[in-house]
């Protein structure tokens, strides 16, 4: 009932001025409503039978196998189609769309957004990417010179590069932990952060899904760990939001970056940034901005004119992630990628380079070949076998990144593990 509550809202908004067409939707809904959703979600998600209409959604190339969507997702058929009409309904409204409407239905996704995620909708900033939602937060904190910021060897170098030039301007030092592949507990974890605390640390960069192997880290209990200390920890979010299924209060953090245009398939260039109300007058905006106040969310938005087509079809985006609804994706996900993992890891002759723990892990993996660098074991994939994915080379993690999608089928995946099974 919440679910179809949802979506209801999320059409309500978003047809105020797309076309939108919700046939391929309306269809997907009754495909799915046949199935018995109380039972084993983990057997619903090996059900291929419920996935087929979901594949049905996308249009991959039919070219190549794409195991590389991590970079980005693409959007389902309805989806692209609302953004496609929202760009033809703003080129004809032209400027009295920006000046008359873009605001108030800017009002309606940011509401949709944040009840999705949990929090407020003052709370809510709509970016365009992870990164720009989190270089607010690293050039934003307040912090002095001699103040230490915590990194780790598997932070996405946009943002590590953030901190080092923060660090080259005011002059806090930069701490780099060393996170493990294969950690045992959390606890493990927990104290390759709390090692280097120091009394001069100030800030910590956590990622909750780690872009190079998938591990998911234990970001509830990093938070609290900063709480205690009182540090402020910055959570990057960019492949967990619309991949596991959350509120953002459950990870009880006070700064969250993400892309829209990853796991929930919203347009490319639509991302959000949640700041805790009471922390938002502490943190300077990126951009130039004195009209809003400076404890109003919206102050990080003030970066010229935006693709408002975007942010719209965000509405549209959502719909789709609650008729598969968000346990149930996650369930898919990672069975999709322990599918082909699992087997790769009774080869000798790979590495994986991920953790196999379903707590640890979901729709993202890595595995290496051993005597071949990552870039011959991505050429070998897609030259010898058109299986796309992308090549890890850092000096954390040496591998292979594959990532399958809602759409990837089974067939897909026997490819792709016959392709490594043949390395030997």
């Amino acid at each position: 009932m919440q679910r179809r509550k949802f979506i209801r809202q999320t059409l309500t908004t978003a047809s105020s001025i797309a076309l939108v067409q919700p046939k391929a939707l309306d269809y997907l809904e009754k495909e799915l409503s046949q199935f018995e959703r109380t039972g084993n979600l983990e057997e619903l998600a090996r059900d291929e039978r419920f996935w087929l209409p979901v594949q049905r959604m996308f249009r991959p190339s039919p070219h190549f196998i794409n195991l590389e969507n991590g970079y980005f997702s693409p959007m389902p058929l309805e989806t692209q189609q609302a953004w496609i009409n929202n760009i033809e309904e703003i080129n004809r409204l032209h400027t009295f769309y920006m000046r008359r409407r873009q605001f108030s239905e800017r009002e309606g996704i940011r509401s949709l957004l944040a009840e999705f995620a949990g929090v407020s909708p003052d709370e809510i900033a709509l970016v365009r990417n992870t990164t720009e939602a989190l270089d607010n937060l690293i050039m934003g904190l307040p912090l002095q010179k001699g103040d230490e910021f915590i990194i780790s060897d598997q932070d996405y170098p946009n943002m590590v590069e953030a901190v080092h030039m923060r660090a080259k301007r005011e002059g806090i030092v930069v701490k780099t932990v060393s996170l493990p592949l294969h950690p045992k507990t959390d606890e493990e974890i927990l104290q390759t952060y709390q090692q280097a605390i120091t009394k001069r640390t100030k800030a910590m960069l956590v990622t909750h899904v780690i872009n190079l192997t998938g591990q998911v880290l234990p970001v509830r209990q990093l938070c609290e760990l900063g709480k205690q200390r009182q540090i402020e920890v910055i959570v990057d979010g960019a492949h967990a939001f619309g991949q596991l299924h959350f509120k953002i209060p459950d990870l009880n953090c006070d700064y969250y970056g993400t892309s829209l245009h990853k796991w929930l398939c919203a347009p490319l260039g639509s991302g959000m940034l949640y700041i805790r109300k009471e922390k938002i007058a502490n943190i300077w905006p990126l951009f130039g901005d004195v009209s809003t106040g400076e404890h109003n969310i919206r102050k990080f938005e003030r970066n010229g004119t935006q693709p408002c087509s975007n942010h719209l079809a965000i509405a549209d985006a959502l719909r789709f992630h609650h008729l598969i609804g968000g346990q149930l994706k996650e369930a898919r996900l990672r069975y999709l990628c322990h599918y082909w993992a699992e087997k790769a890891a009774t080869m000798p002759h790979l590495t994986l380079n991920m953790p196999l723990e379903k707590q640890r892990s979901c729709a993202l993996g890595n595995v290496a070949a051993k005597g071949m660098t990552p870039t011959q074991l991505a050429d070998f994939l897609y030259d010898k076998h058109k299986i796309f994915t992308v090549a890890i080379d850092t000096p954390a993690v040496k591998g292979v990144r594959i990532t399958p999608h809602l759409y990837t089928t089974i067939a897909d995946l026997d490819k792709l593990v016959a392709a490594l099974k043949s390395l030997a």
